[in-house]
């Protein structure tokens, strides 16, 4: 067994490998599940925002209420603010640490290291760089930063089109579809996938695998869901093992080989962080896109007049786009660890205290956005959003998220002028992610029924 697989020997027999995923689960999910529940019980907002199905499915009010009590709202576990100074002020400095949406309390990470596979770390465990920070941070991501550099993106938007035309000529032969399965999922998976070098044979496959992988995101997660989460990813490293085996025999002008080259090279990336972040890399490359292009769809088609305008004038998709990052963020919250004892505008902040920055609520601020309960894609300041959060991490895949949308939204419309809801959409259902996971639409002629 090689040192980095001390922690969790995949030879052990199955009752002891169920046993420490069980355990695994209790530190990373259940204890966070039960402390939620409590709080809930004893009417701590905070917690109610996560535990309670109606506020989870509609947050803003919600987050208008934490909003009301301050720039900081102290809760029996964790902190939160809906405030759109107090997370700026929390994403952009250095006094916080990122944290996983399921961090254990401090005292029980060495437990969790002894019963943590690492064949089976995701995008909320270290070293994915959602759960990471400086010099660590600043190492990886350097890696990656190429790839989504402004050049780097103005390059790919003859591909993007050239994407958005050829599905879209695909669903022009059916009546009714899911644009979700058919669309929104595919243009931004695929271009992802040619970003790092992923065969298209393995793609659909890839975004069954990344959506049950970010149920990890999600705090106080069922056991149940951990482990459907946790064999996905177990599945993306046996993928990607496989994947890197192939491009270390023949690399390509990729993203994913020009990091096996530093991985072999003199920025000495391990095997776990080379996975790790490529399986991040996947996911986040299409898991915001997804969300963007179904929240806008399902907004634009409810605003028939703004839809029109922008049909008349398509200089206004950019802008739109980010009124629909301000308004129904794809990413509706995030995680800060106080480095040492602190104050975010003017509250106290104890060493080591959990902040849960709510991006969704901080873009719906009216101290900076008047009317935030207005969908209006002509908003002139739309873009002071905080939906890619800020600071130094800040997501490197914005700019592409925002040229994919651009010209996926433009096309459609485009392409189907009479597109209308042919059903009622299904939500995902989860805190952090908001998006549909299913969007049935027909592309022309009236439709059976709108919600």
């Amino acid at each position: 067994m090689t040192s980095s697989d001390h922690r969790f020997d995949l030879r052990q027999t199955r009752p002891v490998a169920a046993t420490r995923s069980a355990v695994a689960w209790v530190l990373k999910y259940g204890l966070t599940g039960l402390a939620l529940r409590v709080g809930a019980r004893q009417g701590d907002l905070l917690a109610r925002s996560v535990v309670d199905p109606a506020r989870r499915a509609d947050p803003f009010p919600t987050y208008d209420e934490i909003r009301a009590r301050g720039p900081l709202l102290p809760g029996r576990f964790v902190m939160g603010t809906a405030s759109h100074a107090a997370a700026n002020d929390i994403l952009r400095g250095d006094r916080f640490l990122a944290a996983p949406a399921a961090a254990p309390a401090k005292s029980l990470d060495k437990l969790l290291d002894l019963v943590t596979d690492p064949r089976a770390l995701g995008p909320v465990d270290p070293p994915s760089l959602l759960a990471i920070s400086a010099p660590e941070h600043t190492r990886i991501r350097k890696l990656v930063a190429y790839a989504f550099t402004p050049r780097a993106i103005t390059a790919l938007t003859g591909r993007v089109q050239e994407l958005a035309d050829e599905l879209l000529g695909k669903i022009a032969a059916e009546n009714t579809v899911d644009l979700i399965e058919a669309y929104a999922s595919l243009l931004p998976v695929t271009v992802i996938a040619e970003i790092l070098g992923v065969p298209e044979e393995l793609r659909r496959p890839f975004v069954e695998l990344v959506n049950e992988a970010a149920l990890s995101l999600e705090p106080g997660l069922s056991y149940r869901d951990y482990r459907r989460a946790t064999e996905a990813v177990r599945n993306g490293h046996r993928f990607l093992d496989e994947h890197i085996a192939r491009l270390r025999r023949k690399p390509g002008d990729d993203l994913l080989s020009r990091m096996i080259e530093a991985a072999d090279g003199s920025d000495k990336l391990t095997d776990t962080e080379l996975r790790v972040t490529a399986l991040l890399v996947l996911g986040a490359g299409f898991e915001t896109t997804v969300n963007l292009i179904g929240n806008a769809v399902t907004l634009l088609l409810d605003h028939p007049g703004q839809l029109d305008r922008l049909k008349a004038e398509p200089d206004g998709w950019a802008n739109a786009v980010e009124e629909v990052l301000r308004y129904d963020s794809p990413v509706q919250v995030t995680l800060r660890v106080s480095k040492a004892d602190t104050d975010v505008l003017g509250v106290p902040v104890r060493e080591g205290q959990a902040v849960v920055v709510m991006l969704g609520g901080a873009n719906r601020d009216p101290d900076v956005f008047a009317e935030p309960n207005r969908f209006d894609t002509t908003r002139a300041n739309a873009r002071e959003h905080l939906a890619f959060s800020a600071g130094p991490h800040f997501c490197l895949g914005a700019q592409l998220a925002r040229l994919e949308g651009a010209t996926a939204l433009r096309t459609l419309f485009e392409r189907f002028p009479d597109l209308a809801l042919d059903g009622t959409p299904t939500r995902r259902g989860t805190r952090v992610l908001r998006g549909y996971r299913r969007l049935p639409v027909r592309v022309g002629g009236t439709p059976k029924s709108v919600s």
